[in-house]
């Protein structure tokens, strides 16, 4: 059984503004209920900008609710550029501590509020901020293993299934609830090695700025993209050439070169290496 804090089970046992908020200006969504967490965080903005009200609906543990309901107190009264300085360990701190095991909870409440501050700034057409961009995704919370680690281990080592992987990285011997995502870096993994997807040329980027690409385009700005019904593919890397295919309401819609130019090249220069380019891959 694990030791929780008093603090833990009053948020569980008396938890903070549950409910569904109407008209809310953000939205984010993470999990899945079926895979035993999911989480749904609102917000509202006051004429000064501020979150004035917040709420959540969550299916998980006593840690999830905690971690939900500490998180929509920590946010009101503040800004959108306040509350996207509060980080998973704060959280956590803010609940007088969590079990190792039960730190993915914290995760989640974090990545459920990046989720909302995204889909209310792509809602206002406005350029969402390079904080909430990650260059990385922790994909086994209980080891805190990131998906680059993952992603390497199986192209280095050829590994084709989840024992493997958690043999090489530790992700997944834990609570097991990152195995469908570990399945899908295989997978996805898998695809490239017998497409050949990624092709360097004579001046190549580093390996380790390939993985931060691939990461920052599939697990970021795709995500975003996808709010608006559209997506983005990565086709191929040559030398700081970064080619790309926009996908769905992305491919049609007449921004999608300022899209390029000024959102995904500029977070990649920022977030990689400065010389790199972006090359729209026409159908």
């Amino acid at each position: 059984m694990w030791d929780y804090t008093e603090k833990v089970m009053d948020h569980f046992m008396n938890p903070r503004n549950v409910g569904k908020l109407e008209d809310a200006d953000g939205v984010g969504e993470v999990g899945s209920m079926s895979c035993g967490d999911a989480l749904r965080l609102m917000f509202k903005l006051d004429d000064d900008q501020k979150i004035s009200e917040a709420k959540f609906q969550t299916f998980g543990c006593g840690s999830a609710i905690a971690s939900s309901s500490i998180l929509t107190e920590m946010i009101i009264g503040k800004t959108l550029e306040e509350a996207s300085k509060i980080t998973n360990e704060n959280i956590a701190d803010e609940l007088g501590g969590l079990p190792r095991e039960k730190m993915h909870c914290s995760v989640m409440g974090r990545e459920a509020l990046e989720e909302a501050m995204i889909d209310y700034y792509t809602k206002q057409g406005k350029e969402i901020p390079c904080t909430l961009i990650k260059q990385d995704v922790e994909i086994c919370h209980c080891f805190q293993v990131k998906t680059s680690t993952v992603r390497n281990a199986v192209l280095q080592h050829k590994l084709k299934d989840i024992e493997d992987v958690t043999h090489y990285t530790k992700a997944g011997g834990g609570c097991k609830q990152c195995h469908h995502d570990i399945q899908h870096v295989i997978d996805d993994c898998w695809v490239e090695m017998g497409s050949g997807l990624i092709q360097l040329d004579s001046k190549p980027v580093d390996n380790g700025d390939s993985d931060q690409i691939r990461e920052l385009l599939e697990n970021d700005i795709a995500r975003a993209l996808r709010t608006d019904g559209g997506d983005i593919e990565l086709v191929e890397i040559r030398g700081k050439e970064v080619h790309v295919r926009m996908i769905g309401a992305c491919a049609s819609c007449p921004s999608s070169q300022a899209t390029i130019k000024g959102w995904v090249e500029a977070q990649l220069k920022e977030n990689v290496d400065p010389d790199i380019t972006v090359v729209e891959v026409k159908k």
